[in-house]
Parts: structure tokens; sequence; C-alpha cells
């Protein structure tokens, strides 16, 4: 069975939502860097990749997340990744590759990582307005 590559664009508010599923490899990584330069120059400055139908990862994928986390800081954006957890506790979860890949460089913690895009594009208490500074 082949696996295809596909990132499909959403939005959640101001939340730019790129769904990737498939491998995430050589061949596949740059479109991924791709489109995320182009959701940034389109002015987005909030992005959520969600990764959870990811199946397969390698160096050239997690070079793609690093220099998007770097993008995103260089221009006070914001970055959170949906990531499945590991799948320990109730057999393999479809696209927790990612997550172990990330573990097991030591990378995980650089991201804000969420279970689902409910989550990830939810307001934290430091994104909300301070009703006070009104």
């Amino acid at each position: 069975m082949a696996v295809t590559f596909e990132v499909t664009d959403g939005g959640q508010g101001e939340w730019a939502v790129l769904r990737v599923s498939g491998e995430m490899d050589l061949v596949t990584s740059p479109v991924l860097r791709q489109r995320v330069h182009d959701a940034v120059a389109d002015g987005r400055r909030s992005i959520v990749l969600d990764l959870s139908r990811v199946v397969f990862c390698d160096s050239s994928g997690v070079g793609v997340l690093i220099a998007t986390r770097r993008l995103m800081r260089s221009c006070r954006g914001r970055l959170r990744l949906i990531l499945p957890a590991d799948g320990r506790t109730g057999g393999p979860a479809e696209g927790a590759h990612v997550n172990r890949v990330l573990a097991a460089l030591g990378v995980r913690r650089l991201f804000d990582v969420h279970p689902d895009v409910v989550s990830a594009v939810a307001p934290e208490p430091e994104d909300e307005a301070d009703p006070l500074s009104a």
C-alpha cells in the first residue's frame, strides 16, 4: 500500500491549521516547509501543524519542524503541534511515530504539543486580553 503525503489547509479563527498526512522525509519535507512559508507570507502568525496522521518522519522532517519553530519565533508567532500519545496505554496510536522520534532526539520539549485541534487552538491565559487593561 502506497503512502501519500498531503498537507491540507484549514482555519480555526486566528490559527492556520496545516494537516499533514503520510511520510515526512527528504522528498516530502520541502512541501511542508513551503506551505509554512506561504502561511507566514500571507500574514499568519499562529500555526498549528496537525501531525496526527504522519506515519513516518526522518531527520529532514524533524529539521522542518525545528526550522518552523525558529521561523515562528523570529516573527513573534506561535506554533503548536498536534501529536497523539505513543499508545503505550491502549495500543499504537496513529501518528505516534513523530511523537516518539521527537522524544528520542530530545527535542519534543521545544514544542507546544496538544492532543487535538480543539486544545491546540484554545486560548491560553497569556493569549487572552487582560480585561483590566481596557
